[in-house]
């Protein structure tokens, strides 16, 4: 790894911010859920919901594609339901970064960190990351809102991915950053609506400690 690639893994700039970022979904359709073993998939579809919700807060440019969707089942519908008037780009090839229309709308954005969620992690998530790294994109793969057909596929292709230079994350972890800082109050309200429906844990504990400082305020400390 040269000077150059090392340090872009490194420092403020390695972070991401909403003005940095571009997310694109990659086939979250019932044919990838049904033979979805490395995660339980509620777990999947609850996270990816979460982050597109959080995409929309932020306004992060999200695109949506699907495979064979008359065959593998059309997007689900909660995720979906996120962006209503966006019409998911419906592919045959099996790397999404080989589809023009997909690679044309992220160049569009102007934007080089490319966040990618996928079913499956081996295939459609680690295929068009791996290319993308390769030319020139900082790529982020969100593995707790992607998954393989088992475990061990799943961990092998992110493997895989962190040795062409990917970025593994979690959904979680992209809201943080996309955050930074709970001052910023015009996302703030909004990202605690996202929490509170798909934070699982972390929500209750969320929901206590705004319990705790309503009750502060209240007693004027």
């Amino acid at each position: 790894m040269s000077t150059n690639q090392a340090s872009s893994y490194r420092g403020l700039d390695a972070l991401l911010t909403p003005q940095n970022s571009v997310l694109v979904l990659i086939d979250h359709q019932p044919y990838q859920f049904a033979n979805l073993h490395s995660h339980e998939p509620t777990m999947v579809l609850n996270n990816v919901v979460g982050l597109a919700k959080a995409a929309k807060v932020f306004d992060v440019p999200t695109l949506l594609t699907t495979v064979l969707a008359e065959r593998g089942g059309f997007l689900v519908k909660g995720l979906q339901d996120v962006f209503p008037e966006q019409k998911p780009i419906d592919r045959t090839f099996i790397n999404t970064w080989e589809d023009r229309r997909v690679v044309d709308a992220v160049k569009k954005t102007g934007r080089k960190k490319l966040v990618i969620a996928a079913l499956w992690t081996e295939i459609c998530l680690a295929m068009p990351a791996i290319q993308a790294a390769g030319e020139g994109y900082d790529v982020y793969a969100v593995t707790d809102a992607s998954g393989g057909v088992s475990r061990e596929a799943h961990d092998m292709a992110v493997r895989r991915m962190q040795m062409a230079g990917v970025t593994p994350i979690t959904w979680m972890a992209i809201l943080g950053e996309w955050q930074r800082d709970w001052a910023r109050e015009a996302s703030a309200a909004a990202l605690a609506g996202v929490l509170g429906d798909h934070g699982g844990g972390s929500a209750v504990a969320f929901a206590w400690e705004m319990q705790l400082l309503a009750g502060r305020t209240g007693r004027g400390v």
